[in-house]
């Protein structure tokens, strides 16, 4: 994923988190209110803070982004990142093009002239997260301590970045 200089300290933060989590599993409300979840991988963070993915523009999650969710997990360091938000489509070629890389030529196989080939823009408005900053061991030590305190105990840092929407929407210029 290519990763822009964030221009706040809270998408700073966030690009941090998921710099190393190359698919985000985006969820999404359906006509019958239930929720379904689809792994995406991620193309670009913007300097705003945008979440930039290629999609189908026939697919049916195109329907279904005025509420959407972000999550990315890495067990392997004890990262977990959700983005709750909402999803735009973009067809901009140019920006397609500048994005554009082998690994999605199964999906789109005429390259980036796909004729169905659009950018889904995930524009977050908050962020929660929770990282552990050591390693499994430590991490299940602290769930040992923390189930023989009744507390928890050295399970690393989790809080929420709010208000993040107003400075992710002025992203349209790429």
């Amino acid at each position: 994923m290519k990763i822009a200089a964030q221009d706040s300290a809270e998408f700073a933060h966030v690009a941090k988190l998921i710099d190393d989590i190359p698919v985000a599993m985006l969820t999404t409300i359906e006509d019958d209110h239930t929720l379904i979840s689809r792994p995406m991988a991620v193309l670009e963070m913007d300097a705003h803070g945008a979440l930039w993915f290629f999609t189908d523009v026939h697919s049916p999650k195109v329907e279904h982004l005025r509420v959407a969710n972000l999550s990315f997990t890495d067990t392997d360091h004890g990262t977990y990142v959700s983005l709750s938000g909402r999803g735009e489509i973009e067809t901009d070629r140019a920006h397609i093009q500048r994005l554009w890389s082998a690994p999605a030529k199964p999906w789109f196989p005429d390259g980036p002239d796909s004729p169905d080939l659009a950018l889904l823009k995930f524009v977050p408005s908050a962020a929660a997260y929770w990282e552990a900053p050591h390693s499994k061991m430590v991490r299940a030590f602290g769930a040992i301590a923390s189930v023989i305190a009744g507390k928890p105990v050295g399970m690393g840092e989790q809080g929420v970045h709010t208000g993040l929407s107003s400075s992710a929407s002025n992203s349209g210029d790429v």
